[in-house]
């Protein structure tokens, strides 16, 4: 049995960080076992305990954990203090300049993106799903973080495990809305395995708007959420199972105490 969390890091990004997959928690069934979202039905007391054992894991405090009420927009929080649990604003990521805040998102086939200009001692955390990437939410993080003192080709950006291209069968809306922001960005789509489908690679797809935003670096972990049960929680998995519960897995960062 596992009993602490599991997480991806990258040596690139030398800060406390992590993308944590579904193991390491106490939650049972769909939702097995390290579930960190607060907005389904698992037991609250399953997932707080799952959210401070990954808050641990990084080295925060677990009343310093936060999380966003996410909505696949552009929105972007400035964050200075925690908040209580319950007051999450509507956003999909947080930027800070504060040490010891734990920039929580949750994701289940969405693209996590955590960011970071050392020199200026200032981070962000993004949920980046097709229509937050679409609608600028990478682009809106950058410039938050170039409010607070950052400079783009002084950060680092890490995408974290996300639903790849093989498992991303999408239909025309989801093309049409991408290829209305520029017409290149056809090469992120290959034919589907059905007429008027196509495979979306939105890893790639954030990973070019972070390059084209002059992002010093970007890292990409090469893990499939979709294809990868034992690992990961995936919307996309479970619709295609014929829906039910789901958990969702939790990416983290924070700037460490001076």
């Amino acid at each position: 049995m596992i009993s602490e969390p599991r997480a991806l890091a990258l040596s690139s990004l030398p800060l406390p960080h992590g993308f944590f997959t579904r193991q390491g928690g106490v939650s049972s069934g769909p939702f097995a076992s390290l579930n960190c979202s607060v907005f389904g039905p698992d037991r609250p007391e399953a997932v707080q305990e799952n959210r401070a054992r990954a808050a641990r894991a990084i080295g925060a405090e677990p009343a310093r954990l936060l999380g966003l009420r996410q909505v696949h927009g552009p929105s972007v929080r400035c964050v200075t203090e925690a908040w209580e649990p319950g007051r999450e604003p509507k956003a999909d990521a947080m930027v800070t300049d504060r040490p010891g805040l734990a920039l929580g998102i949750i994701t289940a086939d969405c693209v996590p993106v955590l960011l970071a200009d050392l020199r200026a001692g200032v981070i962000g955390a993004a949920h980046a799903g097709w229509r937050g990437a679409a609608a600028g939410v990478l682009e809106a993080t950058i410039r938050a973080m170039q409010a607070l003192g950052a400079a783009p080709e002084r950060m680092r950006a890490a995408i974290g495990p996300a639903i790849r291209q093989a498992s991303y069968e999408v239909g025309a809306e989801l093309r049409e809305t991408v290829l209305a922001g520029a017409a290149s960005d056809e090469r992120f789509f290959a034919p589907g395995r059905s007429a008027g489908h196509w495979q979306f690679d939105l890893p790639g797809y954030c990973r070019a708007r972070l390059a084209k935003a002059e992002i010093g670096a970007v890292d990409v972990i090469e893990a499939d959420t979709a294809a990868d049960p034992e690992r990961f929680f995936s919307h996309r998995r479970r619709t295609l199972a014929g829906g039910g519960p789901i958990g969702h897995q939790i990416s983290l960062i924070m700037l460490p105490a001076a």
